[in-house]
């Protein structure tokens, strides 16, 4: 498919658009010349969206759309791409199946969306995924490439299931299988005999580890991230404990990216920014110079990304450029 440019003035529609992930698309969409269209839940969570992109005038608009697993050919209406980021993120689910159903319907649901509109002017879809439906446990060292997937989730979570102890599957392993068959179910929907001759787009994907504008009001928050605990962190924890990490202004970077790309169309893409553990960050705060002016003091204490550096060209923030815009940020509200 041709890649999507913002000019002439070409929509983009971003799904879930008051998620974390998803307001920075948005930014970054506005700010290279897109019109934005974002749905949201409700009236009341579009208000925070409006005023933050104010500025942007009617080049930024919201719509309603209290549940986008059901089919309508309303909301990505005259776009011309969408970006896919809604899926439910949190650690607190019971039963397995209250993310993986809305995950995975969620995502066939807007796949139906826009093929069920024959005039669809879309011509790129970009999902979010996650890390968690590459990579998995192992206690050798592995590098992993989009050519992987989590299915050790759903081997763990099957086992639980027959057992008849579901709801005893681990919390991440719930959130692992949600994001590894919503995934699944995208590519499965546009490789389908019966879809396939009546598609008119492409799909892209994208395989983040989690990122380190909502309306922050704390430095605690939001809540369900790891937020800031390294004062009550002891030093095994802050040295031994991590993952990979990427800027989410690098993210929503790649997701643009995608759109502009043509050699991104059919492609699923690892992003990252490398390796960390929460002690490269506590080490790059205490580099800054000047230090951060902050109300408390600070404590003293893989992936293969080859492909979309390859396709996308995408270049990452240092761990200490992220770490000091994080503590301007900071200084700048008094904390």
């Amino acid at each position: 498919m041709p890649a999507v440019q913002p000019e002439p003035p070409c929509k983009v529609l971003v799904s879930g658009a008051t998620g974390y992930i998803a307001t920075w698309v948005v930014q970054t969409l506005l700010e290279r010349g897109y019109s934005v269209r974002g749905t949201v839940r409700s009236a009341a969570k579009g208000e925070h969206l409006k005023k933050v992109f104010a500025s942007y005038g009617d080049k930024f608009e919201v719509i309603v759309v209290e549940d986008i697993s059901k089919v309508s050919i309303h909301f990505p209406s005259r776009v011309d791409a969408i970006e896919h980021t809604a899926s439910p993120v949190h650690l607190n689910a019971v039963d397995p199946d209250e993310l993986i159903i809305p995950a995975v319907n969620g995502t066939v649901g807007m796949l139906k969306s826009v093929l069920k509109d024959e005039s669809t002017k879309v011509k790129r879809v970009v999902i979010t995924s996650s890390g968690a439906a590459v990579l998995r446990d192992d206690p050798m060292p592995l590098t992993f490439t989009e050519l992987d997937w989590n299915d050790q989730c759903l081997e763990i979570l099957k086992k639980f299931t027959q057992e008849g102890r579901k709801n005893e599957t681990p919390d991440m392993v719930k959130y692992q299988a949600s994001k590894t068959l919503a995934e699944r179910s995208a590519w499965e929907f546009v490789s389908s005999p019966e879809n396939q001759p009546r598609i008119k787009w492409d799909l892209v994907t994208f395989n983040p580890p989690f990122p380190a504008i909502h309306e922050v009001t704390t430095p605690c928050f939001p809540q369900q991230s790891d937020g800031v605990k390294a004062n009550a962190a002891c030093n095994d924890f802050l040295a031994n404990t991590g993952t990979c990490w990427i800027d989410v202004r690098d993210l929503a970077e790649a997701h643009t990216l995608a759109l502009e790309t043509e050699a991104a169309g059919g492609e699923r893409f690892i992003v990252s920014s490398g390796l960390w553990k929460w002690q490269d960050f506590i080490d790059a705060a205490n580099d800054l110079n000047p230090p951060p002016k902050l109300s408390t003091t600070l404590p003293v204490g893989c992936f293969n990304t080859a492909k979309a550096d390859r396709v996308l060209g995408l270049k990452y923030r240092s761990m200490a450029e992220t770490t000091k815009d994080i503590f301007a940020d900071y200084e700048a509200r008094g904390w």
